[in-house]
């Protein structure tokens, strides 16, 4: 089933919200997370939770929901995630163009046949405006492409045995059988011996008593899928010793009658199945203890094993018995397989051999070659040429081997192929090898055969480039460096008296020169500033474009004047491919961007110093109270109080910080003062470590716990002339703290 997306009203409003204003503009539009809905074409069905699709049934709904304007030419795309939940390679299960005005819609869905987890995820995009939705929440989709009983069998063979005997300590191969065979790695399996799970592939192998069983797992589809296989109880049986009884030979000749191969457990009852090199040369028959070895096929030669079935045994299989050839040799063909003979020439063939006293028989298209009985012979006519070769020597004589076919052709004509000598892209490689990569016999019938290793060092080369012969390029392959060697290539090629011209390649090579842009500053000051972009390289009479975040803006000054803030590089275009520059990023002034070591006023002791560093400009300029310059580094030691002045330069733009410098008070903050007028102590000073600091707040109670002071940047104003006091002497309390910590407390004892 398909379910629908829908968005809640809270949704809605929370996503005006995030677009910050009550309304949307035609560039915006604001999505939510895909939500499943039931099926309209089923009854009475609900929202699915999960996706089981099938041929039978694959179709599923969901639910968009939207604000905002879409242009006229907006797409709706419904994506899905893999099975983690990644979204790096979507895939796409549905486009939507006629929804536009519609700000709730259902969309309906095709499982794409691959699917097979529990974390894939949904999303909807548009194209106009762009936007993306969340995700939505993860849900199990599974195309159950196999929906019928699983049959499994020992060693996959199609049998249904209901019960086999094992050996202690032996095993079994139990495959899944009825699986297509280009699918069976597809899908996940749940085996299980009498309940247990065992295994997730097609097959197991085991030597467990139980009951065996697997079906292919689809996770929560699990159930409408229905695979369970056959059962097949495995019980421990008793050994044989099932071994095969030693032949008289082991090595034998070619054609030679050979005694039968025989099993040492021997019973009319019995099931015995024959291999060679793991393959059934003799398929399971009852009684069939022995077997004998054809050694008039030419690959006899291997390991044979027999296999015992029985009731009331294991299924046990034997060691191998090693057959080999007395006679074996081996003939090799020297010459190429595809060979070229001319009016009036001849071609060499030949072979080699380790045959044991060896004779020649030649054969042009399986006749023979009266006389030929060498192991070369000079080829005049076309054909097909193999030669046989017999050993007359040793244990195992007359025994005979054919050689690989030659096939020797008269051309009408060459066919000459060039291509690339490795990965190629227009405009990537700065550097290419052209190479005549075949050549072909072109025959009177018109067919072809691949000839290159037989002539290709005969034939004589001339390069083209854009039609005309390149000077001096007369190799099999072409070597190429230089943007300036672009065009279309092709090759000649002259062999006896026959030419022919190949294939045409293009070739558009990137330029190996650098482009470097500069600029005589990377932040402007202001509006009225101007930043000059320029490049060594000379552009008269080229083709070029200024760009600034990728756009062209300028394509006839050689160099660019601009107080626009982004990022600008230089394109050259020579033919096909552009050359591109460097980058260079062009940003407003920031003030900011110069930081001291130290924030707010330097506070030092008198008699000591305190060093300040500035970090974020070019150049530094340092002066003090009377103008005066004191530093150009990027830090300056104060040794004596007053207000200083820091000029701080970013490229050709000047920022301009105040720095005061105080003394450290050593004194303690007073814990009684005398407000009497007399300009001696009338008012609470406390150290300019406290006082004067915006980020440090002076509290003052009295004492019945009432504010009578709460003030950030304190100035040493405290009590004020108009501050009235109803008794003589009377005790205040103070606290002073900044926004994580109480700094100071204490008391104030005010004497009239």
């Amino acid at each position: 089933m398909k379910k629908a997306l829908t968005i809640t009203g809270t949704a809605l409003a929370m996503a005006f919200m995030l677009m910050g204003s009550n309304t949307l503009n035609a560039q915006t539009i604001a999505l939510q997370a895909p939500e499943p809905a039931d099926n309209p074409n089923i009854g009475g069905n609900s929202p699915w939770d999960k996706a089981c699709a099938s041929a039978s049934y694959n179709e599923y709904f969901v639910t968009i929901n939207w604000v905002g304007t879409a242009n006229s030419d907006n797409q709706f795309i419904l994506e899905l995630s893999n099975a983690s939940g990644s979204f790096t390679s979507p895939t796409v299960l549905s486009t939507i163009t006629d929804q536009n005005g519609n700000s709730e819609f259902e969309t309906s869905f095709n499982l794409p046949t691959n699917i097979q987890g529990a974390g894939y995820q949904m999303r909807v995009r548009s194209t106009s405006p762009a936007a993306t939705s969340p995700a939505s929440a993860a849900y199990s989709m599974y195309y159950l492409g196999f929906t019928t009983n699983l049959h499994m069998s020992p060693d996959g063979d199609g049998t249904t045995p209901g019960t086999l005997q094992v050996c202690g300590g032996g095993n079994v191969t139990l495959s899944v059988d009825n699986v297509p065979a280009g699918e069976v790695n597809t899908y996940q399996y749940a085996w299980y011996r009498s309940g247990t799970p065992i295994g997730n592939g097609p097959s197991i192998e085991t030597s467990g008593n139980g009951e065996y069983y697997v079906y292919i797992d689809y996770g929560d589809c699990t159930g409408s899928a229905n695979t369970e296989s056959n059962h097949i109880i495995i019980n421990t049986g008793t050994s044989t010793g099932i071994a095969i009884n030693n032949p008289p030979s082991t090595s034998l000749c070619a054609g030679q009658a050979a005694p039968a191969l025989e099993a040492n457990v021997q019973n009319a009852s019995y099931r015995y199945t024959w291999f060679k090199d793991g393959a059934i040369v003799q398929a399971e028959q009852v009684g069939a203890f022995t077997y004998t070895i054809n050694t008039n096929d030419p690959s006899f030669t291997g390991d044979y094993t027999v296999q015992v079935k029985g009731s009331g045994i294991c299924t046990e299989t034997s060691a191998p018995v090693s057959i080999t050839n007395a006679g074996a040799f081996t003939v090799n063909r020297v010459n190429e397989g595809n060979m070229v003979v001319m009016p009036s020439q001849t071609q060499s063939l030949s072979v080699s051999t380790d045959a044991n006293s060896p004779t020649y028989q030649w054969y042009r298209n399986n006749i023979i070659i009266n006389g030929a009985t060498q192991a070369s012979y000079n080829a005049a006519l076309e054909g097909s040429y193999h030669v046989a070769v017999t050993q007359t020597g040793g244990a195992c004589s007359s025994t005979t081997i054919n050689s690989e076919a030659t096939t020797v052709v008269s051309p009408t004509e060459f066919r000459l192929e060039i291509d690339y000598a490795t990965n190629y892209t227009e405009c990537n490689e700065t550097s290419m090898v052209l190479e005549t990569s075949a050549i072909y016999a072109v025959l009177a019938d018109s067919s072809e055969i691949n000839v290159t290793n037989d002539v290709a060092s005969s034939f004589s080369y001339q390069w083209q480039k854009d039609g005309a012969d390149v000077s001096a390029e007369t190799a099999r392959a072409i070597s190429l460096t230089n943007s300036d060697e672009n065009g279309s290539y092709t090759v000649t090629g002259t062999y006896a008296s026959m030419t022919s011209t190949s294939n045409t390649l293009p070739l558009q090579l990137a330029s190996s020169g650098s482009l470097i842009i500069t600029s005589t500053s990377t932040v402007y000051c202001s509006s009225d500033d101007s930043i000059t972009i320029s490049s060594e390289t000379d552009l008269t009479g080229e083709t070029f474009d200024w760009e600034r975040d990728g756009e062209a803006i300028n394509s006839s000054d050689q160099a660019l004047v601009t107080n626009s803030p982004g990022t600008y590089r230089l394109v050259l275009r020579k033919g096909e491919c552009p050359t591109i520059s460097n980058e260079i990023t062009i940003a407003p002034l920031d003030p900011d961007l110069i930081t001291l070591s130290i924030d707010g006023d330097v506070i030092f002791p008198e008699g000591s110093s305190k060093t300040v560093t500035a970090t974020g400009g070019t150049s530094y300029i340092w002066y003090d109270a009377a103008n005066n310059e004191v530093s150009t580094s990027d830090s300056y030691t104060f040794t004596t109080e007053g207000d200083y002045t820091l000029v701080a330069s970013i490229d050709n733009c000047d920022v301009v910080k105040q720095i005061t410098a105080d003394y450290l008070d050593l004194f303690n903050i007073p814990n009684v003062i005398t407000p009497n007028g007399d300009g001696a102590n009338d008012q609470w000073i406390i150290p300019n470590s406290y006082s004067n600091k915006s980020d440090v707040n002076v509290i003052i109670y009295n004492a019945k716990g009432a504010e009578v002071l709460n003030v950030f940047n304190y100035q040493n104003t405290w009590p004020e002339s108009s501050t009235s006091f109803s008794q003589q002497n009377m005790v205040y309390y103070y606290v002073i703290k900044n926004a994580t910590e109480t700094l100071k407390q204490g008391t104030i004892t005010v004497i009239r």
